[in-house]
């Protein structure tokens, strides 16, 4: 220790020990870990002629459930990061007008899309310089932690709405 140097109170170093730990979850949590299905795992192979496909009992074809999660996801995190955003409308701002991608390429950018504000939501949790529990100046009263959990939570609601949905359409991988 430096002669000068004050010791660091335990308390002091637990609290920064606990705050690493909380965003190591929050990433865990993010990327869909634990019980909660991976992103990639729940819209990979996802056949290109079922992606508009209507079941019966199930409210949402796979491509409303990815386009409304990526709508939701996009717009969460803007919200945490831009003060000028503009949230869509509600309800007909997060979901998409057509059953089916408009065109073939349409979902494989959705996926890009998602993964990518997948990953700023992520970078903006790790980066030790984001305070997590300060109110979001913009905002209601919300936190950065308040909306990396609200977009693990809906992303675990809708990627699991397209599990099933993949499941009652035959195309979810069996265990071997």
């Amino acid at each position: 220790m430096k002669k000068n140097a004050k010791p660091v109170p335990k308390k002091q170093a637990a609290s920064g020990n606990n705050d690493r730990v909380l965003r190591e979850h929050l990433v865990y949590l993010l990327k869909g870990g634990g019980a909660h299905v991976h992103f990639t795992d729940a819209v990979e192979g996802f056949p290109e002629a079922k992606r508009g496909a209507f079941i019966a009992g199930l409210p949402h074809t796979g491509w409303q459930l990815l386009e409304h999660a990526r709508i939701a996801q996009w717009d969460i995190l803007e919200f945490s990061r831009n003060p000028k955003h503009v949230s869509p409308g509600f309800p007909e701002g997060y979901w998409p007008k057509t059953p089916g991608p408009p065109e073939p390429a349409a979902w494989d950018k959705s996926v890009e899309q998602f993964e990518r504000d997948l990953q700023e939501l992520i970078g903006l949790v790790k980066d030790p310089k984001t305070d997590l529990y300060a109110k979001i100046p913009h905002g209601d009263g919300q936190t950065i932690l308040h909306e990396a959990l609200l977009v693990a939570d809906h992303n675990a609601y809708h990627l699991g709405q397209l599990v099933d949905l993949r499941r009652a359409l035959g195309e979810w991988p069996t265990p071997h």
